[in-house]
């Protein structure tokens, strides 16, 4: 198991964790208490910074519970951290209701951060692409369901 070493840059700010053993994300909370109306976007601070392995990338995603029941997510999922990033992980979070305000009260978990394996790649020009089953197939091309 690999040690994820986050830097507290608030008082109050907790460590991410699991809700369940094994579970891939780490549950990211708001420091702050936030109100975004219907239609908005806010920035909501953790009050964490982390140094990500090299080889590495951390993903925040959203949470399905809150996109599901309330139509919280986030503006730029998934928001993708580089190891070398070293602030602090904010979150771009946007109300896609039409009606209700969203209430992030300080503690509330906001998001999920995963940690990727990133391969090192060299981009080179090519004449052609090896050939693939899918082709050049695009939106909607493997069916509808």
């Amino acid at each position: 198991m690999t040690e994820l070493p986050f830097k507290r840059l608030d008082p109050d700010a907790s460590l991410p964790e699991q809700a369940h053993p094994g579970d891939a994300g780490l549950d990211l909370r708001s420091i702050e208490d936030v109100e975004v109306g219907p239609g908005e976007r806010a920035m909501v601070r953790t009050g964490l910074a982390v140094a990500i392995p090299d080889g590495h990338a951390g993903l925040v995603l959203p949470r399905s519970g809150l996109a599901s029941k309330h139509g919280l997510t986030l503006a730029n999922a998934p928001g993708l951290i580089d190891a070398g990033y070293r602030g602090e992980l904010i979150c771009s979070v946007v109300n896609l209701d039409r009606r209700e305000s969203v209430k992030i009260v300080r503690g509330d978990r906001i998001a999920q951060f995963v940690i990727v394996a990133v391969p090192e790649v060299r981009p080179a020009w090519v004449d052609e692409l090896p050939r693939s089953s899918r082709g050049e197939g695009g939106f909607g091309s493997t069916g509808t369901r």
